[in-house]
């Protein structure tokens, strides 16, 4: 195949570079084969001398482009390179893990020198669309590009000589514009959803604050009206509503990959519906069951707190079970844990191997409601966390689903020779 804009066919012997799924518009148009050099080009625009001071900015995985902490700019930015709107700029240093950003923005912006900065060619027969190489560069073509350029090791320097080689399927610039306008729907979609999501959380963090008593205060701000004149709540030691119940080391013969229980030993064996398991045993010895309150004791997970639906586990040195006397309203327990999660993380922090004592637990003192109250709070609470993991599933699902798209949207070619 060329590197120099070869149309490929729909149809024939060799290898296929025509994405699996094209709107009905474009099928049978022909796609070009060339390498991101064909179609990009890498710009060493400094900030010089004499020049009106710019935004610098540095280039996160998870954020994009943004601004660069002042204690690492140097004083003279004059070797600072430019960024306009459209424009691609990384950290060869940091390319293989994602962070590589374009630029949106209006206004010129400046990058360290050490960065690569680079732009798509606006003219010629190789056009190619920003926005389109936006979305192209989170593809699995891309991701495997990167991958094979580390040789495996954490941090590498892939420089745009060596980005250059990478070899795309290109489309019209039309069909480009296309796919790119569908996967800005697909992304407006999960933005929105992930902020219902956070929203929800929010929602529930403050509900929770109002619930339950804050610190130094022996009442909860608010009360449901059918308990508003149900008397005051009693303060007790934590050991007054609960029993704990310590996780044991198991031996190799002690467990294996099938079994009648479910072994977990820390909290990597966790999924959010405490599935997964991938060690078992027959010993129900320091067990957790159903309606028990998992809590993480040992490590840096340290306060962590699981709900378990499961019939029993059998837990490990790094976990206890917490498990509600006789009256006490178990997903209330497991609520008002909730609350004390930061606590937990301080008091685990004070140890060498960070990690929680009995006591810590058992002699927490706080103030709590009878039985029916408890139950009104759990249900409320519950009600919202159930949709939370509704929302939550529904903001996986588009997620799959965009990465479904790309894997069909853009066809994986692989890199050329040297």
């Amino acid at each position: 195949m060329s590197s120099k804009g070869k149309p490929s066919a729909e149809m024939g012997g060799g290898a296929t570079l025509v994405p699996k799924l094209r709107f009905p518009e474009f099928i049978g148009h022909p796609i070009q084969d060339l390498h991101l050099a064909d179609a990009t080009v890498e710009s060493t625009e400094r900030n010089g001398s004499g020049q009106a001071p710019s935004q610098i900015m540095g280039v996160s995985k998870v954020e994009g482009i943004v601004p660069m902490e002042e204690r690492i700019v140097a004083a003279d930015t004059a070797r600072y390179k430019f960024v306009r709107k459209d424009w691609f700029a990384y950290n060869p240093m940091r390319l293989n893990i994602g962070s590589i950003a374009r630029w949106q923005g209006n206004n010129d912006i400046l990058v360290s020198p050490d960065y690569v900065v680079f732009k798509c060619k606006g003219a010629g027969h190789h056009r190619l669309d920003p926005a389109y190489l936006d979305h192209f560069r989170r593809s699995d073509a891309w991701e495997e590009f990167v991958s094979e350029k580390g040789d495996g090791s954490v941090r590498v320097r892939i420089y745009y000589k060596d980005l250059a080689r990478l070899q795309l399927a290109l489309p019209s610039l039309p069909e480009q514009q296309k796919i790119a306008d569908c996967l800005d729907s697909v992304d407006a979609l999960i933005a929105s959803q992930g902020r219902k999501v956070e929203a929800l959380g929010a929602h529930k963090k403050g509900l929770m604050q109002q619930l339950f008593p804050q610190e130094g205060e022996g009442q909860p701000r608010l009360r449901f009206p059918e308990f508003e004149g149900a008397g005051e709540w009693e303060e007790k030691p934590f050991s007054a509503i609960v029993d704990l119940i310590s996780g044991l080391h198991l031996s190799p013969d002690e467990y294996s990959e099938s079994g009648e229980v479910p072994y977990f030993s820390g909290p990597s064996d966790f999924t959010d519906e405490l599935s997964g398991a991938s060690k078992w045993t027959a010993s129900t010895t320091s067990a957790a069951r159903s309606g028990d309150t998992l809590i993480t004791v040992k490590g840096s997970g340290v306060g962590e707190v699981w709900f378990s639906n499961l019939p029993a586990i059998a837990l490990g040195r790094q976990l206890m079970a917490v498990r509600p006397k006789e009256g006490q309203i178990r997903r209330f327990v497991f609520q008002f844990l909730l609350t004390k999660k930061r606590r937990f993380k301080v008091l685990g922090a004070g140890n060498l191997i960070p990690g929680l004592s009995r006591p810590d637990i058992l002699e927490l003192k706080a103030f709590f409601p009878r039985g029916p109250e408890q139950q009104r709070i759990a249900d409320c609470l519950t009600s919202l966390d159930d949709l939370i993991t509704t929302e939550t599933r529904k903001l996986d699902t588009l997620k799959t689903h965009k990465k479904g798209l790309m894997q069909q949207l853009f066809p994986q070619v692989g890199e050329a020779g040297a």
